[in-house]
C-alpha cells in the first residue's frame, strides 16, 4: 500500500496558533503544504495588522485556505474587542427580510476579503429548535426549517459573491441539543425521517446555493450511526452528505480539540477516524504547536501504514482542498474590492429593534421611565465559540449599576460600579436582593436567562421587593414562555445593543 506524501497529509490540517504574527513553525508547515489557518479573536488586533498576518501566510502557501469564525452577530473575531456590528442570525431571521441578510452576509464578506481571509466558517445553519441549547442559541436564524433554509440560502449566495467561501454548519445539525459539544458529546436521538423534514433543509439549501464547505458536528445520532459522532461517521459524512445530499465540495470538521471529538480519543486519534469519515479539512483547535501538528501527521501516517486509513482518502481530501483553493483565487478574481477601506456597515436601529420582542409591561416600562433608568448586569459564562468578546448594550457603551456574577447568589457579593471593557468593577457586599437600591426604574439584562438559576433568583427578588419597576432584557435565545424576558434581543451584538438603547430611550 503506497503511503499518502507530508504534503498530502499536512493538506488536510487547518491549526490555530498563539500570536499576532506568523509563527516561524508555522511558516515552515506551511512552506510544506499546510491546508491552510484559523485565526481567532487572539490573533487580530486590527485591519493592518491582520492583512499583514494573512499577507504572510500566503506568502509562505499561495494555496491556503485562511478561516475564520466570522458569523455576523454573537460570534465574531474581526469585532473581538468590541462587538459586533452586524445584527446576527436570529435577529435577520425575526425581521424576515431575505435582502437585509444579504446586505449583512456581503458586509462580512467584503470585511473579510479586505484582511486576506478567504473561508468564513458561517453561516449557521442549525434549527434552533431547542430553547435550552447552550451553544447555537441566536447564532441559528429561527425554529422553522423553511425560514432558515431560505436565510442560509441567502447568506450563502451572498457572501461567496464577495469571493469568500462559506462553509454551512454544524451538519447534520446541532440544534436540538442541551449539550455544547465543546465540553461534552451530546446525544440527538432523531430518526432520519425526522432529519429529512427538519434539520437537513436549510444544508440542502446551502448546497443548492453552492457553498464551498460544510462544518460536521460533533455529536452522535445514534439512529444513524450508534458508535461515532457526526464528524467521524462515514454513513453520515459519505452516505447522507456526499451520496444522499450530493455535496461535492469539502467537508470541514469542527475544532478537534473540542470534547465532542477527542474527549475519548485524543486530538491524533480523532484527525484520523474524521479523515477515514469523510472530512477534508481538520480544524484542530486554536493553540496549536508544531509538536501537535507532528503527532497528528504522524497518526495519520502510521494508520495508513496499518491499513486503519486508505492513502487514496487522504489524497482525495487534500485535492479537495487545493481544488478549494483554485476556486477561491478565481471567485476573488471575479470579485474586485469595491472599496479601500472598506465602509461599516450601516443599518437602520428602528429596523433591527422591530426584530425584538416586546411585552406589553416593557412598553409601559419604557414609556413610564422616559429613558431614565439603572442598569443591572447579569453575567455568564460564555459559550466557547462566542468567547469574552463584549456584548450588548455593554460593547455599545452602556455602564452598569450592578453587575451579578455568575456564581453569585442574590445574598451573596454582587459587583458595583464601571463595567465598561477594561475597567475592573468594584466589589461591593450585597445587603438586599438588589445589592444597590435603584433610585427609578431598573432594567435588568442577561443572556439566556431562563437556563441561569441564579440569575432567575435575581429576578425573582428584584420583582418581589420592586413590582412594575423593574423590566428583564433577555439579549440570547429566552424561554419559551418569556418569564424571564419582558424584552428579548434575540442577539446580543454590538447592533442589537445600539438598537435596545434605542428602544429604551436612553441613547444610541
Amino acid at each position: 500500500m503506497s503511503q499518502p506524501t507530508r504534503s498530502e497529509i499536512l493538506g488536510t490540517l487547518l491549526p490555530g496558533f498563539v500570536g499576532t504574527s506568523l509563527p516561524d513553525w508555522l511558516a515552515a508547515l506551511l512552506r510544506e503544504g499546510l491546508g491552510g489557518v484559523c485565526l481567532f479573536g487572539g490573533n487580530i488586533e486590527s485591519r493592518e495588522q491582520t492583512a499583514a498576518l494573512t499577507a504572510a501566510i500566503r506568502a509562505a502557501n499561495p494555496d491556503a485556505i485562511i478561516a475564520i469564525d466570522e458569523e455576523g452577530g454573537d460570534v465574531t473575531r474581526l469585532y473581538y474587542d468590541r462587538g459586533a456590528p452586524y445584527p446576527g442570525n436570529a435577529l435577520l431571521g425575526r425581521i424576515g427580510e431575505l435582502a437585509l441578510t444579504e446586505r449583512t452576509a456581503r458586509s462580512v464578506g467584503w470585511q473579510l476579503r479586505e484582511v486576506g481571509v478567504n473561508v468564513t466558517f458561517a453561516p449557521d445553519a442549525d434549527i434552533n429548535s431547542n430553547p435550552d441549547n447552550p451553544v447555537i442559541g441566536v447564532r441559528s436564524f429561527g425554529t422553522d426549517p423553511g425560514l432558515v433554509a431560505d436565510h442560509t440560502a441567502a447568506w450563502v449566495g451572498a457572501v461567496q459573491a464577495t469571493g469568500v467561501g462559506a462553509a454551512a454548519k454544524h451538519f447534520p445539525g446541532h440544534g436540538d441539543t442541551a449539550q455544547d459539544s465543546h465540553l461534552a458529546l451530546p446525544v440527538v436521538g432523531r430518526s432520519l425521517g425526522e432529519l429529512r423534514e427538519r434539520e437537513l433543509v436549510p444544508f440542502r439549501a446551502a448546497i443548492e446555493a453552492g457553498t464551498e464547505l460544510i462544518m460536521t458536528s460533533h455529536i452522535l445520532l445514534p439512529q444513524l450511526d450508534p458508535d461515532r459522532p457526526a464528524t467521524m461517521s462515514a454513513p453520515i459524512l459519505r452516505g447522507l452528505l456526499r451520496d444522499e445530499l450530493g455535496f461535492t465540495g469539502v467537508i470541514v470538521s469542527d475544532a478537534l480539540d473540542m470534547k465532542g471529538a477527542s474527549g475519548a480519543l485524543g486530538i491524533p486519534g480523532a484527525a484520523v477516524q474524521a479523515l477515514a469519515a469523510g472530512v477534508d479539512l481538520l480544524c484542530i483547535g486554536t493553540d496549536n504547536s508544531a509538536a501537535q501538528l507532528e503527532e497528528i501527521a504522524g497518526a495519520v501516517a502510521a494508520a495508513v501504514a496499518s491499513g486503519a486509513l486508505a492513502a487514496e482518502r487522504v489524497a482525495d481530501a487534500s485535492r479537495r482542498v487545493r481544488l478549494l483553493a483554485e476556486r477561491l483565487r478565481s471567485r476573488a478574481s471575479a470579485a474586485p474590492l469595491p472599496a479601500s477601506p472598506v465602509p461599516q456597515p450601516e443599518y437602520d436601529l428602528d429596523e433591527i429593534a422591530g426584530g425584538f420582542d416586546v411585552s406589553a409591561h416593557a412598553r409601559e416600562w419604557i414609556a413610564a421611565a422616559g429613558g431614565q433608568y439603572e442598569v443591572v448586569r447579569i453575567e455568564s459564562v460564555s459559550n466557547i465559540a462566542v468567547g469574552v468578546a463584549p456584548w450588548g448594550v455593554f460593547a455599545a457603551a452602556a455602564v452598569a449599576d450592578v453587575v451579578v456574577a455568575p456564581d453569585d447568589g442574590f445574598e451573596t457579593p454582587a459587583v458595583a460600579g464601571s463595567s465598561t471593557v477594561g475597567e475592573p468593577p468594584v466589589v461591593e457586599e450585597a445587603r438586599s436582593p438588589v445589592s444597590k437600591r435603584p433610585r427609578g426604574p431598573v432594567a435588568i439584562i442577561g443572556k439566556d436567562l431562563h437556563r441561569r438559576a441564579y440569575a432567575r433568583d435575581y429576578i425573582d427578588a428584584a420583582r418581589t421587593e420592586h413590582g412594575a419597576s423593574v423590566l428583564v432584557i433577555d439579549m440570547g435565545w429566552p424561554g419559551d414562555d418569556r418569564a424571564y424576558a419582558d424584552v428579548a434581543t434575540f442577539g446580543a451584538s454590538r447592533l442589537a445593543g445600539q438598537a435596545l438603547l434605542r428602544l429604551l430611550g436612553g441613547g444610541a
